[in-house]
């Protein structure tokens, strides 16, 4: 199916004005472009694990949308309204081009920049690509990740594979809080863990982790995922279980993390390691000081570039 694709020029100041009277006037979905680096919030707040190239902001944005056929009833209508918004806002030129588009695969168009690379010895590759003969002696994830997040690009999940790696024993419980794709589940049980339970809230993420584990060959009887608020649900809690897991991860965001950290203390066993990641630079005090309070020891922070992995010990 052919798509009618309209490019309107705007400024960035009127961005998400003329978005709003896009989206009023019936336009189910916009796209912008622009040049608007991420804000300090942005960062805390998201994680980008293919990131776009930045250029200097130019004051210029561009809104794409789609409709199944040309409406040129619309497009006056559409103009008015600019026109009205131009009274109290720089809407720039306003001006539209208008093209035709073979229909897309928005869910899938990511992958064109997602090709497989390396972290330390241990090669994650999407499953679209092969591995070369001379990766076949490395250890190899083969992730598709779909709508949920991690691919292991992202500097805060490096931080947490390579602490993983480094603490996670042959037969270890581990508990993956906000599992994402799958991948640090995957990868604990690759390094040696005996069962993980992965939590998250998303329900995209449970089908996802169950489509990774059975791309790498791991068996549903090594693992466990439950979607769910390990935080709020106390049935979430109770399915996870008390004083049971050798390691839990938790690659979430600092303002989670605080009010995690006391749950994660009761699932962890006596000298249990818990390694956090999605901690922006800025808020590394504020975990490390919810993390000490709830009386677990603090064993490393680790940094890669503004992202802070804490890992901490559950004493006696």
């Amino acid at each position: 199916m052919k798509w009618k694709q309209y490019r309107l020029k705007t400024t960035t100041q009127a961005e998400d004005i003329v978005s709003s009277i896009l989206i009023d006037l019936g336009v189910e979905g916009v796209e912008i472009e622009d040049k608007i680096p991420l804000t300090q919030s942005d960062k805390e707040q998201m994680f980008i694990d293919i990131l776009p190239k930045t250029e200097v902001d130019d004051g210029i944005a561009y809104l794409n949308f789609y409709l199944e056929e040309a409406n040129d009833e619309l497009l006056r209508e559409i103009a008015e309204e600019l026109r009205q918004a131009g009274s109290y806002v720089d809407v720039g030129d306003c001006t539209i081009e208008s093209s035709e588009t073979e229909d897309i695969d928005w869910i899938n168009n990511w992958k064109a920049y997602f090709h497989q690379f390396y972290i330390d010895d241990v090669l994650i590759t999407p499953s679209w690509e092969p591995v070369q003969e001379t990766d076949k002696d490395k250890l190899v994830i083969h992730i598709d990740p779909g709508t949920a997040f991690g691919t292991g690009l992202h500097e805060t999940t490096r931080l947490c594979i390579r602490q993983l790696k480094k603490y996670v024993k042959q037969g270890n419980d581990v508990l993956d809080i906000g599992c994402g794709s799958g991948i640090l589940a995957m990868l604990a049980l690759k390094f040696g863990a005996k069962y993980v339970v992965g939590t998250d809230l998303d329900p995209c993420a449970i089908e996802a982790t169950h489509e990774n584990m059975k791309r790498n060959e791991l068996a549903t009887t090594q693992y466990e995922v439950i979607n769910g608020n390990i935080i709020e649900d106390s049935k979430v809690q109770d399915t996870v279980g008390y004083a049971k897991y050798d390691i839990v991860l938790a690659n979430i965001l600092a303002d989670v993390l605080v009010p995690l950290t006391p749950v994660v203390f009761k699932t962890l066993k006596v000298g249990g390691i818990y390694i956090t990641g999605g901690i922006i630079a800025e808020k590394e005090t504020m975990v490390t000081q919810m993390i000490q309070a709830e009386g677990l020891e603090i064993l490393e922070v680790t940094r890669d570039g503004e992202w802070v992995s804490v890992t901490a010990r559950k004493g006696k």
